[in-house]
């Protein structure tokens, strides 16, 4: 198997992401409009705490998926 590079990984990560986040505006732009609308009307403790979160579950997953 060869061996990937930091940075290849980390453009193949980025590009990744910048598809799951693009499908949701370009499939629902309105449903989107709407999400981002009542996101930023939450509260900025409840955001920490979903950030943390998210932080934390893929903090997890990299552990126990990397190779």
């Amino acid at each position: 198997m060869n061996e990937v590079s930091w940075t290849h990984l980390l453009a193949l990560t980025l590009a990744l992401v910048f598809v799951i986040e693009g499908i949701g505006p370009l499939l629902m732009p309105n449903r989107w409009r709407l999400f981002l609308l009542q996101l930023s009307q939450q509260r900025s403790a409840s955001l920490q705490k979903y950030g943390g979160i998210m932080v934390v579950i893929g903090l997890i997953s990299l552990y126990y998926l990397w190779p």
